[in-house]
Parts: C-alpha cells; structure tokens; sequence
C-alpha cells in the first residue's frame, strides 16, 4: 500500500479507521517547542524590562517620600520649651505634615552654633544681634519675626532692693538692675550665652556697670533651673515671662519689672542654609516655616496659655510679605 506524502501508519484504532502519522507529530512537537520557546522569551524580557523599570523608578520615588518624611531637626531656646508651647505644638505638626520633629532644646547662643554645624535644619531663637550675623555669615536664610513676649525681673516678695519703690525714675530693666547692684541683693545670671543672657547683659551695658561680687551669680544653666535657683537663693534674675509664669506656682517669685520698652523678647524662626551643609533638610524647613507661619498655628501660638495663666505666653506679630 502506498501512502501519500510519505507517511507511515503507526498504528490504528481499534476499528482501523484513522492513523497518526510519526512526521506530522514531530512537526507539530517542533513548532509547538518553537512557539512555547518565543512565548517564553518574550514574557522573559517583558519581565525583566518591568523589573529594571520599578528599579530605575523605585529609588527617585523613593527619595521623593523619604524626602518629604525625613525627620525634622528643630534648635530651640529653653525659654520656649520651659513654656511648653513645644510639646503644645510638636503633635500637632507631626500629625499635619508626617514629618517627625526633633527638638534641641539649648541657649540661643549654643542653638545657633548647632546650626552652624549643620546638625539642626531650622532655629527658633532670640537674640536679633547673633540671628542677622548667622543670616549674614550664610548659615541661615532668612529671619522670620514670629511672636514676642516680655523678659521680665523676678525677685523674692520682699523686694530687698527696693525695685518697686520707684521714688520717681523711669521704671525700666536698666535702673532696676542699678537698684540691685547698688544694694548687693543676690541676682542669678543664665551666664549660658543664651538669648536671655545676651540680654541680660546688653542691660548692665545700658546701665554702666560690670556686675561681679559675692552677689552676682553666674548660673551656666537654663531657664527652669536659673529660676528654680533664683528661688532657693531669695534672688532677683532676668527670665522670659512665659517660662516664669509656667513655673508659677513652684516659685516664692513675684515680678518686679514688667512689659518696660527695654525688656521686649522678639522671637524668629530660622531655616539653616543647605547650601553650607548636605544633609540638611531644606524641604522640611520649608515646610516648618510654612507650617508655623499659617493661620491655624498662629492662632495656636496666640491663644497658648490663656486657658491656665488668663493670658497668652506669646503674642504673634508674623506678617506675610
């Protein structure tokens, strides 16, 4: 029997009406391995292609996220933080932004070199003398007036130097310290190049007088602890009004000097030059500044305290530009 195109039976059913052909199945073997070998390329490359894309992709999103939630590096005076205004706050910026917050508390002095060390992102400060030589030595960027309170003079109930018995001169910081000095009443000083220092001291300036003596006592220490110290000592010493009235109640303090033109505490916010260090977080300290500086914040800033002391610490005197 003679079988077109060459093909042979392999065998037969049981009924011998049909036939597989050997050629044909190894035909068809050949082309189904072809077309599952170039199936199987293609969804090969397909993948790899997908998976050097997501590489190529992952790390500039990746950047972009962690950018945005890197963790934010705030350098602050102790007066603020003793107020509380921080811990007030803190929350309530990680929760509108994601951004964590760190926050340095420290003299002005000390938070300005943190900045220029490039260990912190933004300041929050006050000693306007040492913030425009920062912004003018290229470490900061710009001074944003925030908000102001009152240094205040503190001293015991008694008043040993007789500060409240104005017998007719201007009653300011300037004369009350020459009350104090004059009478060798105990006076603690910051002595920590803090803001509060820094004006403690452009005051005995003011006056004439170079403090020194038994009397004078230069602390090294913040706020809190220069105020607890003043207490125990029965001595008057400069503080900002907001840290003293949150420590009222421990304090046997009254004030002596209030809200003189010569006591005004301005404080700004300041974003630290990236320019001058890499790892600084710039976008963050943009987003701080444009944070602090809202409606809603400012709002926060001034009713801060109002509930507990009947006043503000802090009265916010921002204007946009």
């Amino acid at each position: 029997m003679h079988y077109a195109m060459g093909f042979r039976p392999s065998g037969r059913t049981g009924n011998g009406s049909a036939f597989h052909f050997e050629k044909e199945e190894l035909v068809m073997t050949r082309r189904t391995a072809m077309c599952t070998s170039r199936t199987t390329l293609f969804l090969k490359s397909g993948f790899l292609f997908l998976i050097s894309f997501i590489l190529i992709l992952a790390p500039l999103t990746g950047c972009s996220s962690e950018k945005s939630s890197a963790p934010l590096t705030l350098a602050t005076t102790t007066s603020v933080n003793d107020s509380g205004l921080l811990e007030y706050l803190k929350p309530v910026f990680e929760k509108d932004t994601g951004i964590p917050l760190k926050i340095i508390a420290q003299g002005t002095g000390q938070a300005i070199k943190t900045g220029e060390n490039g260990d912190a992102d933004v300041l929050l400060v006050h000693s306007k003398k040492a913030e425009e030589k920062f912004v003018a030595d290229g470490f900061g960027v710009k001074r944003i007036e925030l908000m102001y309170n009152y240094f205040v003079v503190v001293g015991p109930k008694d008043d040993p130097a007789g500060i409240g018995k104005n017998s007719g001169e201007k009653l300011n910081a300037v004369n009350a310290l020459k009350k104090i000095m004059s009478s060798k009443a105990p006076f603690v000083s910051r002595g920590d190049d803090s803001g509060t220092h820094k004006k403690e001291l452009t005051l005995w300036e003011s006056a004439g007088v170079k403090p020194q003596g038994e009397w004078y006592v230069s602390a090294g220490k913040g706020m809190g602890a220069v105020l607890s110290m003043a207490n125990e000592k029965k001595a008057y010493t400069l503080t900002d009004k907001a840290t003293y009235l949150s420590m009222k109640d421990k304090l046997d303090l009254d004030i002596a000097i209030s809200e003189a033109k010569d006591l005004l505490n301005q404080y700004t916010v300041i974003a630290v030059n990236a320019e001058k260090n890499k790892d600084i977080n710039s976008k963050g300290a943009e987003k701080f500044i444009e944070w602090i500086t809202s409606d809603k914040v400012l709002d926060l800033v001034n009713e801060f305290g109002k509930d507990k002391y009947g006043e503000s610490l802090f009265k916010v005197n921002y204007t946009k530009k």
